[in-house]
């Protein structure tokens, strides 16, 4: 019997919590798109991503100066 108590107040607490989380999610405007980033990841990118141009790990660093 003494449990419910504490158990009571930390209830209320992770309640109060939750729902001040909650406003705050609705009042930044979490909620607004829900549909975007869910199918973003179906559709490619309209512009190509730049490729650098980087040196194999197997050939080794030439250096210019050594001509």
């Amino acid at each position: 019997m003494s449990s419910i108590y504490v158990l009571i107040p930390l209830a209320i607490l992770l309640v109060s919590i939750a729902v001040g989380v909650f406003f705050w999610a609705v009042k930044s405007n979490q909620f607004e798109d829900l549909e975007r980033h869910g199918s973003s990841i179906l559709f490619d990118d309209d512009l190509p991503k730049k490729v650098q141009k980087t040196q194999s790990p197997t050939q080794p660093p030439s250096n210019k100066s050594d001509e």
